[in-house]
């Protein structure tokens, strides 16, 4: 993956993306295509867990990481999202 830098909030400059179902680390992420904001915790990604949540469709959900912190505020994601050039639905 790609280096990222964080801010003292904990946003990311240089976003990675990758597929919901390979997510491993906690934080908040953009749906690229839908613009839904997904909020993952650090027990939803533990080792020897279920899946906190499953989506299945034809086509891998693609997400862009945008913090580290799962509870980052709406407004932060959305400035961080129109920074990266990404469509919000949230």
């Amino acid at each position: 993956m790609n280096p990222r830098t964080r801010d003292t909030e904990g946003a990311t400059q240089g976003a990675d993306q990758l597929i919901f179902g390979n997510l491993s680390e906690p934080g908040t992420y953009l749906g690229n295509s839908t613009g839904h904001l997904f909020r993952v915790p650090e027990d939803a990604v533990k080792v020897g867990r279920s899946p906190a949540i499953e989506i299945l469709s034809r086509e891998p959900l693609v997400v862009t990481k945008l913090s580290d912190d799962p509870f980052l505020a709406i407004n932060k994601a959305r400035m961080i999202a129109a920074d990266l050039d990404l469509a919000v639905n949230f």
